[in-house]
């Protein structure tokens, strides 16, 4: 089976990050230099998401590598790899 991955702005604790989803999963994320964080398309589309704090993605990640599919842990089967986040 492949997975779908995806992204999103979304506030993390208060800020824009750029969220990582796999089945629409959160786990991960990416923080934001402050100027795109005030830009006002991603502001825009961060108000269309809901918000996550740190016990919430604990736990969506935890459940991700118990079930050995998070993509960063684990060799998972993804559609479309090249929404994998990019280690710099």
């Amino acid at each position: 089976m492949k997975y779908t991955l995806s992204q999103a702005y979304v506030f993390y604790l208060g800020q824009v990050v750029r969220m990582y989803f796999i089945q629409d999963v959160p786990y991960t994320f990416d923080e934001l230099p402050k100027v795109l964080q005030d830009h006002p398309e991603i502001q825009a589309e961060a108000l269309k998401y809901r918000d996550y704090d740190d016990e919430e993605l604990f736990k969506y990640s935890s459940y991700l590598a118990m079930e050995e599919c998070h993509p960063l842990i684990f060799d998972v089967e993804v559609n479309n790899p090249a929404l994998l986040p990019v280690d710099d």
